[in-house]
């Protein structure tokens, strides 16, 4: 017996007779008894290569007549039960039965799923070395150098957006506008404010004193107000370039940035029995179609005449019958839809969730479990799901302990497997507990985990096996696993060695292993992923643990990463705060299970390589076994083929996923954007903030597939080439100094602070599992929190007036302008908050006022300041109101909750928070100013 047990039943259990039932339960990707070898050999056999070897499709995609939805565009028809969640969702462009279509408009020929044709300069990855979906694309210095092949596709049939002009007033939308109008040159009227040039070497104060703001595209007023949400969906240029060859002459990166499945306080959710989709493409009607007349609309993706069924033709909210183009579908560009059984695999799955505990000394020592247990025992009727809730335990050290907690026992009972070699599971049908019926014995269980193991000795941790464990476990039904560990895993299936040497933290030339040191974390994340079950790793750590492996549990499996450096719950009590406040989001944020997404575009564009994590099904279809609000996604973009026969293109997100209520729904995006034929308007469009964001993940799979300073080249070039191709082909202006567009002006500066991001940087001490855990931010981060991530904002506090200020729930917020990253705006006499994300900073001048001190911070002068603060009392003055009520705005909505440092003047604290003064020059890193000159060297080479 390892230790004492308080009220907990203790068993080992004995491999007679109780191994597991094999549950026959077919999940989408992962054949039964297949090998993992086999495997690998079967996808490098049966499917062509995409660019970046990004998504290894499984199998050719099956037409919709197989997956349950037939072509009339309706969900209610009765149809054999799918078999793949590929068939299911619908896939893009299938082969149509054109003898069956009723659409006066010809069928669009044939078309395989889009493949896109890969750059000259990139080598292709071979199967075997890459055999799985979530790959390591090229970052080429100019992105494409040459025009990619187009495809010999049948052009759309008519005008784009032509309709009878009769209903043109009866019907608005996109074949109101003239086919000119997306194509607008912005050169021909009054230059845009956002092509001014600026000469960046002479202009000091780059920065905004506000926020910057995804820039509107150039729609007519209609479709602006209609366009989706930025927040959600957003490209890198909202100005569509027409052909490939014109994208490479800008030199730009194209993608999109998604945020598909956040909290919204307003959501349209549609109940129909029919949920309207093209019968070429199956893209969902949005607001962005066309109506011919009242009976037939024209998709905007693909140009495929449909018909209108007659169930769309009443409208429910006006309850009128015969306007179809009123219906909420087509008037809002998200919109969530209940679907029908024709959109399941099998009875939605329950809400299940398992909590796997490291149990260590080393995890008894930090203290985790007192916080973990603490936070579910108050949270777990918060839990999300239903009456069918399910909920189990597993603990592992050198051995794995399960917990049978079935209705009726008196206490737990507890069950020790110590063959980790072959690990079974005791009573397979005991270990997941109804919520419900079994809350007693939870909360007794709670009650003593924290207590059970503090007298152990066991200092090995055996993940693998225990994760092993956690899989067989889960895959009857899918659902979420919460795996805390605080160490290399150092027995049994994937254990790992230290393969950190301290000395080469700030190497300015290799930083190693930045890659995973085994494939068993990602192929037993696939085999999860494939019984649609997400692995969540939290990592408390005070040692060095090879997140660059285990972080593959979740990334393939569609799981988050947690990482607590240095945790302990009473030498790190910010770091224990911070676990409690995640752990509530965490705990109580909305989840979606047994999901997928589809990403489409308008035909001539197509998607080559995903960020995120998830695992690619096929060439657009993401599996993720879990989705949550706080997930984000980018995908890189190419055009395949000319678009001068449109002037508009247009992209959706379909997430297909399981409620925690058990009902199937479907949250659809569409975002409009209009297509340009000139390089100025090209430039005029560029999101900067977005273009930085996908970047970023460019770059983290440059750095893991070639080296850190291929990345870091990669990155200077894409600004380097960018405003070399604006300054000889668009500005004709003659200067001396670095120019660029309004709209790139931020271009540099967003870089530098890349390149002086813990991911990227150099020449600073930087521990590995950091730097990993940083790239792992950027894969997976929303852009609204990347960006504060890459670019942190500092404002000056002391002096917070009422001045602009804005009301937030009775509350009055002061909103003080942004300052530059820039030591020369620190004052003595100032007071600055830094807000970098995850982390806030108030760095508190030798010279501050002694009132602003004693109101806001509770102490009377500088000196009587402590070391190390991490909270601002409440205190009943004017400046403490209004300091703890920006701070409190700042934090509103953040996926993970930011530690707050109150750093004084000259304190040994102020190392870090000066690293994060990105315009300032370090011993290894240029100034803003320097990496301007070094720009434009380059660019005069």
């Amino acid at each position: 017996m390892l230790c004492k047990f308080t009220s907990v039943e203790m068993i080992t259990a004995h491999r007679e007779g109780t191994a597991p039932k094999e549950v026959d339960h077919k999940g989408p990707k992962v054949k039964e008894g297949m090998q993992y070898g086999e495997y690998v050999n079967n996808q490098a056999s049966s499917a062509p290569t995409p660019l970046s070897s990004t998504s290894d499709d499984e199998e050719e995609e099956e037409e919709d007549e197989e997956a349950g939805v037939d072509s009339s565009s309706t969900t209610s028809s009765a149809s054999p039960m799918p078999n793949s969640y590929d068939a299911l969702e619908g896939g893009s462009y299938p082969d149509m039965l054109s003898s069956s279509a009723s659409s006066p408009a010809p069928d669009p020929a044939p078309e395989a799923d889009p493949v896109p044709a890969p750059a000259p300069a990139a080598p292709q990855p071979s199967k075997t070395a890459k055999p799985f979906g979530y790959g390591y694309p090229s970052l080429q210095p100019g992105y494409q150098n040459a025009t990619a092949p187009l495809n010999s596709g049948v052009p759309p049939s008519g005008p784009v957006y032509s309709g009878l002009q009769q209903y043109a007033q009866q019907y608005p939308g996109m074949n109101q506008l003239s086919s000119s109008l997306g194509g607008l040159s912005l050169q021909s009227s009054t230059q845009p404010e956002s092509l001014r040039p600026v000469n960046l070497t002479q202009e000091r104060n780059i920065l905004p004193m506000t926020p910057v703001w995804a820039p509107v595209p150039n729609l007519n007023l209609d479709l602006k107000k209609l366009n989706c949400s930025p927040d959600s969906f957003r490209c890198t240029l909202t100005n569509i370039p027409q052909t490939q060859a014109l994208l490479n002459k800008a030199k730009l990166p194209l993608g999109l940035l998604l945020h598909p499945f956040r909290d919204l306080t307003q959501l349209p959710v549609i109940t129909s029995n029919t949920i309207v989709r093209c019968r070429s493409c199956r893209t969902y009607i949005n607001p962005f179609v066309s109506f011919i007349d009242q009976r037939r609309w024209k998709c905007n993706l693909c140009y495929r005449v449909n018909d209108v069924p007659e169930e769309f033709m009443y409208n429910p909210l006006t309850r009128s019958y015969g306007e179809p183009h009123k219906r909420p579908e087509v008037q809002n560009s998200t919109v969530e839809f209940i679907a029908s059984s024709d959109y399941m695999l099998r009875p939605p799955q329950p809400a299940v969730y398992l909590f796997v505990l490291d149990v260590s000394h080393n995890a008894v020592e930090a203290g985790y479990l007192t916080i973990l247990c603490q936070s579910l025992l108050e949270n777990l009727d918060k839990l999300p799901g239903d009456s069918r809730t399910r909920i189990g335990f597993m603990t592992f050290d050198s051995t794995i302990h399960f917990y049978n907690l079935q209705e009726g026992l008196s206490q737990p009972q507890m069950l020790i497997v110590s063959d980790i070699d072959d690990v079974f599971l005791p009573t397979p049908d005991s270990l997941l507990v109804n919520l419900y019926e079994s809350k007693e014995l939870i909360k007794d269980l709670l009650n003593a985990l924290p207590n059970m193991f503090i007298n152990t000795r066991e200092t090995h941790s055996a993940l693998g096996p225990a994760l092993q464990a956690a899989f067989k476990l889960m895959s009857p039904t899918g659902g979420r696993v919460s795996v805390f560990q605080t160490q290399l895993p150092s027995l049994g299936a994937g254990l790992l060695q230290s393969r950190e040497d301290p000395n080469q933290r700030s190497s300015t030339k290799v930083v190693q292993h930045l890659g995973p040191a085994t494939d068993f974390y990602k192929k037993l994340a696939l085999d999860c992923s494939g019984q649609q079950t997400a692995v969540d790793l939290f990592l408390l750590s005070s040692q060095y643990s090879d997140l660059a492996s285990l972080a593959c549990m979740s990334k393939y499996s569609a799981g988050c990463i947690y990482y607590y450096p240095s945790f302990h719950c009473t030498h790190n009590p910010s770091q224990a705060e911070k676990l409690q406040k995640d752990l509530k989001r965490y705990l109580t944020r909305k989840i979606g299970f047994e999901a997928v997404m589809r990403i489409r575009c308008t035909k001539g564009l197509s998607m080559h390589t995903f960020h995120g994590n998830f695992f690619v099904r096929s060439t657009d279809l993401l599996s993720l076994a879990n989705i949550n609000p706080d997930a984000g996604f980018a995908v890189q973009l190419s055009i395949e083929e000319s678009l001068t026969d449109t002037s508009l293109v247009c992209f959706q997100t379909a997430l297909l996923y399981t409620s925690s209520k058990g009902e199937r729904r479907i949250r659809v995006h569409t975002l409009c954007l209009p297509v340009v034929s000139s390089l100025a308007d090209v430039y005029a469009g560029v999101d900067v903030q977005a273009a930085i964001c996908l970047l970023a993940n460019m770059a983290v799979d440059r750095s893991i597939s070639s080296s850190l300073s291929d990345a870091r080249d990669a990155l200077v070039n894409a600004v380097v080439d960018s405003l070399s191709a604006y300054g000889s082909t668009v500005s004709n202006l003659q200067h001396s100094g670095l120019i660029a567009p309004t709209s790139l002006k931020l271009f540099p500066l967003y870089v530098l602070a890349l390149l002086k991001q813990k991911a990227f940087r150099t020449g600073t001490s930087t521990r590995l599992d950091d730097r990993v855990y940083a790239m792992c931010q950027i894969k997976c981060q929303p852009l609204v929190h990347l960006m504060k991530m890459i670019h942190p904002n500092l404002y000056r506090i002391d002096r917070l007036t009422d001045e602009g200020a804005i009301h937030v729930n009775d509350r009055v917020v002061p909103q003080p302008p942004l300052q530059k990253l820039s030591a020369e705006k620190l004052t003595r006499e100032g007071a600055f908050l830094m807000d970098c994300g995850s982390v806030f900073y108030i760095w508190i001048g030798k010279g501050c006022d002694n009132n602003f001190i004693e109101d806001v911070l509770g102490y009377p002068n500088f000196a009587s300041i402590p070391q190390k603060m991490t909270h601002l009392p409440e205190l009943d003055t004017l400046s403490s109101e209004r300091a703890r009520s920006f701070i409190t705005w700042l934090r509103d909505n953040r996926p993970l909750s930011p530690i707050l440092h109150v750093v004084k003047d000259e304190s040994p604290a102020k190392t870090e928070f000066f690293q994060h003064l990105i315009e300032d020059r370090t011993e290894a890193a240029f100034s803003y100013y320097e990496f301007l000159l070094h720009v434009q060297q380059q660019i005069c080479k």
